[in-house]
């Protein structure tokens, strides 16, 4: 049997919960939607619903306080011999990482509901304030590489691979549209991930008109 690419994760989760991107992807990984190893998963919380989950599956949990430092990232990354990132929830800026090799899900539309402070319910009341003013009609969840913070000067500020739209209700509310919105992720997280995992989709770290994806995708 071939080798799988090994993945780590980081999620923040909560003091109480949280954390259900991680799960679904290993899930996924046992299944074998998503045919990668899971390395470790990475939390700044010391304990919560990330490291419930990881012991509940048997994943090496890594608490990641501050500061978040590149050479911090790269040591981790460098411990569990980890070849890719996938961010599923995680709110702390990213430093040092390839970021040919690092991605994030996001539960709204991007460019326009991203950057700081666009995570969790913030971001759903803004979509419903932007569907209730006439601006939109959907949301979406998007997927995206990952560039240095420090370089990019802001989350969320590399190139789109998925976008997945979803209608939005007249009644919808926050909880409502982000119950709908965490169902399409989980979904969808492990299938994408894959594809990008196995050199599906792919980017060049440095020029957005470098990524490419296969003929068949629709989600681009």
């Amino acid at each position: 049997m071939a080798r799988q690419p090994r993945l780590i994760i980081f999620a923040s989760g909560t003091k109480t919960g949280g954390g259900s991107g991680f799960r679904e992807l290993v899930r996924q990984s046992r299944t074998g939607v998503l045919q990668a190893e899971i390395a470790a998963v990475v939390s700044n919380r010391p304990n919560g619903g990330v490291q419930a989950t990881a012991s509940a599956y048997g994943v090496p949990f890594v608490h990641f306080p501050s500061p978040w430092t590149a050479v911090a990232y790269r040591e981790i990354l460098a411990t569990h011999k980890a070849e890719w990132v996938a961010l599923s929830g995680w709110l702390k800026p990213v430093r040092g990482l390839d970021a040919r090799r690092t991605f994030n899900i996001h539960p709204g539309p991007l460019p326009q509901f991203g950057g700081k402070g666009m995570y969790g319910r913030h971001l759903h009341e803004a979509v419903i304030d932007a569907f209730r003013s006439g601006e939109l009609t959907t949301t979406a969840v998007t997927m995206q590489f990952v560039t240095d913070f420090d370089m990019a000067g802001d989350y969320d500020a590399g190139p789109v691979f998925f976008r997945y739209p979803i209608l939005i209700d007249p009644n919808d509310t926050i909880d409502s549209l982000g119950a709908r919105v965490n169902s399409y992720e989980h979904a969808w997280q492990g299938f994408i991930t894959n594809l990008v995992l196995h050199r599906q989709i792919i980017w060049d770290g440095r020029h957005p008109e470098s990524l490419t994806w296969p003929a068949w995708y629709p989600f681009a």
